[in-house]
């Protein structure tokens, strides 16, 4: 028997191109006689477009073309760009032209590009660009958009309504009739942007002896993107190929269509020159798409012992200035509803609207951050207000592991409904307090008020429905040289795909991992995909590996027991070589490279018969359900009652992704997702004025979390297969961040219960903890 490897720790397969520098990202591609693009961008949120005037750029030596929208040429002026989810739920789907058409929505739209000999020419040459602002009045706060003197986002538009829907079931109005209480409260949460490592970047190459185009784009989704260019040109997807080198993490905003890929492709096929555009910080700041903001009005019913008989509520979401997604962000605020809780009822609605800030699409869990935070508020709320233990109400309203598969009586996205597959939500929740000593907090708590010092702790539990269908494909191939071709669709942004699904093929078809040969994410190349998101990839491109590699593996040892003349059942794989077992007696053998040249013959060879040319398989096998991932995360932290400094002690995490195919990557996906979770409920902040122009244009006003700021995190395991797959796995990389804000959101309150301050929003800074205390003592002086 071989090395195993599924379920263990096998280090990175992509890490040793990256720690000999020898990464391929955008930038570093070079094509002979590339241009130089860079874009001019709307530095006031609404206003009306008089006029350009491009006339003093285009004399600047060096510069090549300058274009507006004008100047792109028929049909583009009258086409703008499509949403990429459409939805019956949109009522009105408002996308942009690829550069401003009549007028600008927010500050960082694509007005005019500038296409030059290099990045500083064509820099200096958008200086020159003159365009006639007439400011129009700016929609700055979602919470105020559909009043009705709110301010028209769009000129002619008569609402700001982009669309509604509803998260219902059971009879929500007898469970607040026969409630013995009901409480109220309303939460901001604000989720700031990705800031991945590497920002958008883009070349485009127009072959005219081809008639093709070449997009090599720092996307999660190439084949959307292929499929969404095809349709807008209205050319045949093949002849556009989308191509992902190595990409400096996604996180969710890397997983739309951006105006700047399709005017660099109209640009390159009219010039004919690869075109380069390469984003920098500030307009990364402004031009890719953000999480944006909600606001929850919720009320919860509920019996003396705390357990929950319904809640109901409304959400604003904000969408920016376009839906350039569709519905999908907002849907996933709500469908996770009512997380990891047997909740009888159910009555929640969202009204997605427009503003003039940056379009918003996911960012790191989508929606369900946001869900999770709101649940456990209710959680909080409820605790808080009949003086409960908050673990004992999250104990007495879990969905118990007796009633897996459980119905929520609310639907996915899909329109399907919503059944958490399987799970162990009261093992995970005590599995984290044990660790994080909950049981002798107090205690420590109460010996560190004596010293002055405000210790708090608080928990947070959530599901995360991962490994959305309808699939990845997979293409597994035997090369004569013995090395295995393993091919994927699915984009990676460092989350480790090569390694788990070489594991995987590995395993299965008895060959070393260092011998598999990985490609992914070429639409060219290899087989079809969907998307990097919504932790999907490992639950698809996960069992379609498993199978692709096992169909290859049972043809060739039909293939091989032809050859040795022996019973398949006598057989095994092992390090590439299949062999006679012991228990057959034989001595025979042949390797998985010879068996591929016999069925790859050249001219006047022959196939062997019964047999299909090459040593391959593609399969596109998927989960046939949603997988759910589950946890608990319990966060320790001290507050600083003069300077609103809050310091994160310990941060303890309870996770079940079902069956694990690499212990220490998961552990990574854990814990970074957790620090994006950190940043939502303490740092990022993206400020905005009452005229929504953009106040937090670098790190010194948008904070993010850093090393020094980083807890000891502890992060465990719970393994409880999936039955939609034969892996057992479900999806792992959200999981961290979903449940992170309320648990540090809770353990502040925690530590402030003596002055009875309640946070609710997040982020939550020093200063406002600060402003809190206050209103506290305001409040206590006034009694």
């Amino acid at each position: 028997m071989g090395m195993r490897y599924f379920g263990t720790s096998v280090q990175r397969q992509e890490d040793k191109k990256f720690l000999m520098g020898q990464g391929r990202y955008v930038d570093d591609i070079e094509f002979v006689g590339m241009l130089h693009g860079a874009f001019l961008r709307a530095d006031i949120a609404h206003a009306k477009i008089n006029g350009i005037d491009t006339s003093a750029a285009r004399e600047i030596p060096g510069v090549h073309a300058v274009y507006t929208l004008d100047d792109l040429g028929d049909p583009y002026p009258n086409k703008p760009m499509t949403t990429a989810y459409a939805s019956p739920l949109l009522k009105q789907t408002i996308c942009q032209h690829l550069l401003a058409k009549d007028e600008v929505c927010f500050v960082g739209q694509t007005v005019a590009l500038v296409v030059a000999e290099s990045r500083h020419i064509a820099e200096d040459a958008l200086s020159r660009i003159v365009v006639d602002y007439e400011p129009l009045p700016a929609v700055a706060d979602c919470r105020n958009a559909l009043d009705a003197d709110a301010p028209a986002t769009h000129l002619g538009l008569d609402s700001n309504l982009v669309g509604n829907f509803y998260g219902k079931f059971g009879d929500i109005d007898a469970a607040f009739a026969e409630a013995s209480h009901t409480f109220k409260v309303d939460f901001h949460e604000h989720r700031g942007g990705g800031h991945a490592t590497e920002c958008r970047n883009i070349i485009a190459n127009y072959d005219a002896g081809k008639d093709e185009t070449t997009v090599y784009l720092t996307t999660q989704a190439p084949f959307l993107i292929r499929r969404l260019m095809a349709r807008y040109f209205e050319e045949d997807e093949s002849k556009i190929r989308v191509i992902c080198p190595d990409v400096g993490g996604g996180f969710g905003p890397k997983n739309g269509p951006y105006a700047e890929e399709f005017v660099l492709a109209i640009v390159s096929k009219q010039l004919q020159r690869p075109v380069k555009w390469i984003e920098d910080r500030r307009e990364n700041f402004v031009a890719t798409n953000q999480q944006g903001d909600q606001m929850w009005h919720m009320e919860i019913a509920c019996e003396d012992d705390g357990k929950i008989l319904g809640a109901r509520g409304r959400v604003i979401h904000d969408m920016g200035a376009y839906v350039p997604y569709g519905l999908l962000l907002p849907a996933t605020s709500v469908f996770p509803l009512p997380g990891p809780y047997a909740l009888p009822a159910l009555d929640v609605t969202l009204d997605a609207v427009f503003t003039n800030k940056t379009c918003t699409s996911p960012v790191r869990g989508a929606g369900r951050p946001n869900a999770a935070y709101a649940m456990e508020r209710l959680i909080e709320t409820v605790a808080r207000g009949l003086k409960l233990d908050p673990a004992d109400v999250r104990r007495r309203n879990f969905v118990r592991k007796d009633q897996f598969p459980y119905t929520t009586g609310g639907t996915l996205p899909s329109g399907d409904p919503a059944v958490y597959d399987s799970g162990d939500f009261h093992s995970l929740l005590d599995m984290a307090l044990e660790n994080a000593g909950y049981e002798d907090f107090k205690e420590r708590q109460a010996a560190a008020r004596q010293e002055g010092r405000y210790l708090g702790m608080g928990i947070s539990s959530c599901i995360e429905d991962t490994g959305f269908g309808p699939y990845e494909g997979v293409k597994v191939k035997v090369q004569p040289s013995g090395k295995v071709l393993l091919q994927t669709g699915a984009a990676s942004q460092g989350q480790g795909h090569q390694t788990v699904f070489s594991q995987i093929v590995a395993e299965e078809l008895g060959v070393d991992i260092d011998s598999i040969v990985y490609q992914s994410a070429d639409t060219g190349t290899v087989p079809h995909g969907v998307a990097t998101a919504g932790s999907r990839v490992t639950a698809n491109a996960g069992p379609a590996s498993q199978a692709a590699a096992r169909l290859v593996r049972k043809k060739a040892l039909k293939l091989a027991a032809e050859v040795l003349e022996i019973d398949e059942d006598d057989l095994e794989i092992e390090d590439g070589i299949v062999r006679a077992t012991a228990q057959s007696g034989r001595n025979v053998n042949i390797s998985l490279g010879d068996l591929s040249f016999k069925l790859t013959p050249l001219m006047n060879g022959k196939v062997p018969d019964g047999f299909e040319p090459e040593l391959e398989a593609t399969s596109f096998t998927s989960s046939t359900g949603v997988p759910h991932a589950s946890g608990s995360s319990v966060a320790e932290v001290e507050v600083d009652v003069e300077t609103g400094e809050v310091k994160l002690v310990n941060y303890v995490i309870a996770h079940d992704c079902g069956k694990m195919i690499n212990p220490m990557l998961v552990d990574g996906q854990i814990i970074g997702g957790v620090v994006h979770g950190i940043g939502n409920a303490l740092f990022e902040r993206m400020v905005y004025d009452e005229n929504a122009q953009p106040m937090s244009m670098n790190y010194g006003e948008y904070l993010l979390p850093i090393a020094t700021e980083m807890p000891p995190f502890e992060v465990l395991h719970q393994e409880t297969p999936s039955p939609h797959n034969e892996l057992g796995v479900k999806g792992a990389g959200e999981g961290g961040t979903i449940p992170a804000a309320n648990a540090i959101i809770a353990a502040i309150e925690n530590a402030l219960e003596p002055f009875g301050v309640v946070v609710n929003d997040h982020p939550v800074d020093p200063q406002r903890i600060c402003e809190l205390l206050d209103e506290a003592q305001a409040r206590s002086g006034a009694a």
